[in-house]
């Protein structure tokens, strides 16, 4: 692609700030069951509840850039007041036929976590009805890259590196919370939809670099490191495509480890990562297991939130390139897929998070697959961080020491035997957080009822032990190891 002209791509952003297919623009068009429908991938109710709006520019934007349809030119150039069909056509969003215009990207709203609107431009996809994809296709917001975006802190300063940026919407989060930031990609292509994504959300400070993983950033540190990168474990077989956005050209989980391992020599002290990865089960161990051993010496917080067999994984990755199962084609990759894992002994794939932070000390490797609201993702993981942090500076005196306090978020349940007073199984049940729900016995229900913020732990334990005709000293070596725990996991937190 052509260098991307930045006084068009105002003019465009000037023009969408007011025709834009905004959410509530196209909702307000179509209704809430058409527009989720779109969410969903299935555009056909849209575009019949649009095209009942001929003269809409709104409608005649959403059609063209949301669902990708060929549109007069009369519609659009009615909606492109500043930009004009002709300066959208040089800036390459779009192409003149005649008659009529087709779209050459994607444009569709993207909210951030902060409550602005945006604008995210990528290629057109399956909504758009482009299938099999293109192989060097920039993805755009899909649940990966919002995902990653839910896992960042909240705010921040000093550097940021996006580690294979896409279409840059990771980048664009980390500016608008705080970051002077550095994407690369190896595509350009990448790119050049990076750079329009910058100018159409008005943002600055954002600098952009190609180049493979850590090559445009050699010698350089960063506060935060946050990359969702081509992680997809790939056959290296002819016939198999290869798209950009998501292979790397490396066999196995290789490139994973690449990017894990090369974090160390990027990172600020005190500085922090957030990754999406995929890791092989094999003969060098489990995926969590090798995972660990490409840390080297970070801390580290591995979180498994989905592991599939080699047949479920085949399937999910030829479904996203765009090949439909019942297909001639699907059956071949598929079939590629499984006789990779079978020559390399591969029994299982893990796809999850990676939270690496300096200096640290952190060391946990689990699987969480229960459903975890995404609203306050980033900031549990940030006090997570500060929190391990401040513990490994505490011994167990000093947390003795230490008043807590209950989590709002956090409910019990107790389960009784018909005809029992006593509960056979006590639950502490987290609402936020990673949603965790844990068995407790009642030493420790009671200490984390009893934590109010007055008291030290100490003092409330020594109370618990007399209330339970207990050795305090031994309830205490047993109640300070699972406080640790709790306030790492955000049940509990220091008042």
């Amino acid at each position: 692609m052509v260098g991307m002209d930045a006084t068009l791509a105002r003019r465009l952003a000037g023009d969408l700030s007011i025709f834009g297919p905004s959410d509530a623009r196209v909702r307000g068009l179509i209704g809430d069951p058409a527009a989720d429908a779109v969410l969903r991938g299935d555009a056909a109710p849209a575009r019949a509840a649009l095209r009942s709006a001929p003269d809409d520019p709104v409608a005649a934007l959403a059609r063209l850039f949301v669902l990708g349809d060929r549109m007069p030119v009369a519609a659009v150039a009615a909606a492109l007041l500043a930009i004009g069909v002709d300066g959208a056509a040089l800036l390459g969003v779009l192409r003149a036929e005649g008659e009529h215009v087709v779209p050459l990207v994607a444009i569709r709203p993207h909210a951030f976590d902060d409550g602005a609107a945006g604008w995210i431009a990528s290629d057109l996809d399956e909504l758009a009805g482009v299938f099999p994809l293109r192989s060097d296709h920039v993805l755009g917001v899909g649940g990966a890259g919002r995902t990653l975006a839910a896992m960042l802190p909240p705010e921040g300063a000093g550097r940021a590196l996006d580690l294979g940026c896409g279409c840059g919407v990771i980048a664009l989060h980390l500016r608008r919370h705080g970051y002077e930031v550095v994407a690369t990609d190896v595509s350009e292509r990448a790119l050049w939809f990076t750079r329009l994504n910058v100018v159409l959300n008005d943002l600055d400070g954002i600098e952009v670099r190609r180049g493979s993983l850590f090559d445009p950033v050699a010698g350089e540190r960063f506060a935060l490191i946050a990359s969702n990168p081509p992680f997809v474990v790939t056959p290296r077989s002819d016939g198999v495509p290869q798209y950009e956005y998501r292979d790397g050209g490396a066999t196995g989980d290789a490139l994973m480890a690449q990017v894990v391992s090369g974090i160390v020599d990027h990172l600020e002290p005190g500085g922090s990562a957030r990754l999406l990865g995929n890791w092989e089960d094999g003969p060098g161990g489990t995926g969590l297991e090798r995972v660990r051993g490409w840390t080297r010496g970070l801390g580290a917080w591995v979180i498994e939130r989905e592991h599939l067999d080699p047949v479920r994984y085949a399937e999910l990755w030829v479904r996203d390139g765009g090949t439909r199962p019942g297909t001639r084609e699907h059956d071949t990759l598929v079939e590629a897929w499984l006789d990779d894992f079978a020559r390399r002994g591969v029994t299982g794939i893990g796809l999850g998070w990676v939270v690496l932070a300096a200096q640290t000390g952190l060391d946990r490797f689990e699987r969480v697959a229960q459903q975890v609201d995404p609203a306050h993702l980033g900031a549990h993981l940030a006090t997570a961080l500060e929190t391990v942090a401040h513990l490994g500076r505490l011994d167990d005196g000093g947390l003795a020491a230490s008043v807590l306090q209950v989590a709002g978020d956090v409910t019990e349940a107790r389960h009784h035997v018909p005809g029992s007073d006593s509960p056979s199984v006590i639950e502490l049940r987290q609402g936020g957080g990673l949603g965790r729900t844990i068995d407790v016995d009642p030493a420790l229900a009671a200490l984390v009822g009893a934590c109010d913020g007055e008291l030290t732990a100490g003092v409330l334990i020594d109370a618990i032990a007399e209330l339970l005709e207990a050795d305090a000293a031994r309830l205490r070596a047993e109640l300070l190891p699972a406080a640790r725990e709790l306030l790492f996991t955000g049940f509990l937190s220091f008042a």
